[in-house]
């Protein structure tokens, strides 16, 4: 059997499966529409909140007006007691809820300043992060308003007053996420994962799947068929990574910065580290859809743990070492330094050395398991 036979059935071992195809092919391509679809406007907006105004003056009044005039939020109801807003928020009527306290308006002539509460949940954080700007740019733009009125009681002109009615003005230029949306943020590093993940599901898929009954891969060396599959499937996680990071992008509208050329060679560490991992679970799991369940097990552990939702010096070390075994780490940081953050290749070399340490590990296990396991009889 020649190389160029042998290349022809693993890609008819692999096309004619149908399990295979729609990870590969249906499983790639609909995430690339289905995960970004909720976070296509970026941000969400009008989140209904509660107003307690303990203070009841016009002023505080006046603040209420401008709280729901702002899009990130909308008053839709008004609360004496903080008790009721309380219970409203727990019924899930409301997202949160302003506390005005009192004397507001009085503090606020006195020069001091008055402190205003919001309660909302966390946990949801994008929703949290955009009432609580909202609020800021509220109160902010109330209180630039007081001073700017102290001003002129002092004598100074308007258009004096209001370019001195702060000490500091903040001139924020985002860097690395120039729309400052979620797509931008999450999306690069997820659609990494997603890749990693399809390919090694799809090599442990085959492999999986070849463990019953007789055909070329147990006529053929061991290493000739670890080799050749890994060439196949590469070569096609190419033509799909080149849609991620080129169309998909471009759909989305997320920056891209990288030399081609630097992204290619990254991408091939990247990809042969995966479809070992695949082929490794494809010989030591006794039935296929054992693979499937174990690659989607671990995706939440390994996209905590790859630094961009959370410094991986802050993650404990057994997380770190947990992490670092898997290419899953260093490939997100890699393209995302190289594609959004337009690093050049010197400032993310570490991360290809890293993963080509994991391809050679990888793949020396996988062609052991696979040599171990294919000589077993099946029953």
């Amino acid at each position: 059997m020649t190389l160029l036979e042998h290349i022809k059935l693993e890609l008819r071992a692999i096309l004619t499966n149908p399990v295979v195809v729609l990870t590969v092919f249906g499983g790639v391509i609909f995430y690339s529409f289905l995960y970004p679809l909720p976070y296509s406007h970026q941000t969400p907006r009008e989140q209904p909140i509660s107003v307690v105004n303990l203070d009841k003056s016009q002023t505080s009044y006046q603040l209420e007006r401008m709280v729901d005039a702002t899009p990130n939020v909308h008053v839709v109801q008004r609360d004496y007691t903080i008790e009721a807003a309380k219970q409203a928020f727990l019924k899930g009527e409301i997202t949160g809820f302003l506390v005005i306290p009192e004397h507001f308006y009085k503090n606020l002539m006195l020069g001091k300043s008055p402190v205003l509460a919001y309660a909302g949940d966390a946990s949801l954080f994008l929703v949290y992060g955009t009432v609580v700007e909202g609020l800021a740019q509220a109160g902010g733009t109330l209180a630039a308003k007081a001073k700017v009125s102290k001003l002129l009681i002092d004598g100074v002109p308007l258009e004096l007053a209001s370019e001195q009615y702060s000490a500091t003005k903040l001139n924020s230029k985002p860097t690395f996420n120039p729309r400052m949306g979620y797509v931008d943020y999450v999306v690069p590093a997820v659609f990494v994962l997603i890749l990693q993940q399809t390919l090694a599901m799809a090599s442990g898929l085959v492999g999986g799947t070849q463990r019953q009954g007789k055909g070329y891969w147990s006529l053929r060396p061991v290493l000739s068929v670890v080799l050749v599959r890994t060439l196949v499937l590469t070569a096609i996680y190419y033509l799909l990574g080149m849609f991620y990071f080129g169309a998909s992008f471009d759909m989305y509208g997320i920056s891209k910065l990288a030399n081609p050329f630097e992204m290619l060679t990254l991408m091939l560490p990247f990809f042969l580290t995966s479809c070992f991992i695949g082929i490794f679970l494809g010989a030591i799991t006794p039935r296929r859809e054992l693979v499937t369940v174990l690659v989607l097990i671990s995706s939440m552990p390994l996209i905590f743990s790859a630094g961009f939702i959370w410094p991986v010096e802050m993650l404990p070390v057994p997380m770190q070492w947990f992490a670092a075994l898997f290419p899953t780490q260093a490939a997100i940081s890699g393209f995302l330094k190289l594609n959004q953050m337009g690093a050049e290749w010197y400032q993310i070399r570490e991360h290809w050395n890293h993963l080509w340490l994991l391809a050679a590990v990888w793949g020396a296990l996988a062609t052991y398991c696979f040599s171990k396991y294919r000589s077993q009889p099946t029953g």
